[in-house]
């Protein structure tokens, strides 16, 4: 996809985002969405932001109908952030950059503080 974010399938959703050491923010989307197509540069500003604390991936929704029936996808974008394989937090539809790191920062932020208590 690029080179700060990874798209996902059903085939390797477990691994790559629920065995995940780090939070995980998932992009369902899909090609003829242009909610989603407009997100983009969004996900991709905060996925840079982000390297090296957390995970962004993208998951097109009509090639992976297994992931996105599993997490009762209902309208794209929807956005999802897992850590420790368990869903945290939910955004449908379009957002901001500082909403998503807002979101973002709770989690790598609580991560980060366990890993120096």
């Amino acid at each position: 996809m690029s080179e700060y974010v990874n798209e996902v399938s059903d085939q390797n959703f477990d691994k790559d985002v629920l065995q995940s050491e780090k939070p995980v923010l998932v992009d369902f989307w899909a090609q003829w969405c242009a909610p989603c197509r407009m997100l983009a540069p969004t996900v991709e500003a905060v996925a840079e932001k982000y390297q090296g604390k957390a995970a962004v991936v993208k998951l097109n929704v009509d090639d992976n109908p297994f992931v996105s029936q599993k997490y009762g996808i209902k309208g794209i974008p929807t956005l999802i952030l897992f850590k420790g394989g368990k869903e945290e937090e939910r955004v449908v539809g379009a957002t901001s950059k500082e909403a998503i790191a807002r979101m973002l920062d709770k989690h790598v932020n609580a991560a980060s503080g366990v890993a120096n208590a």
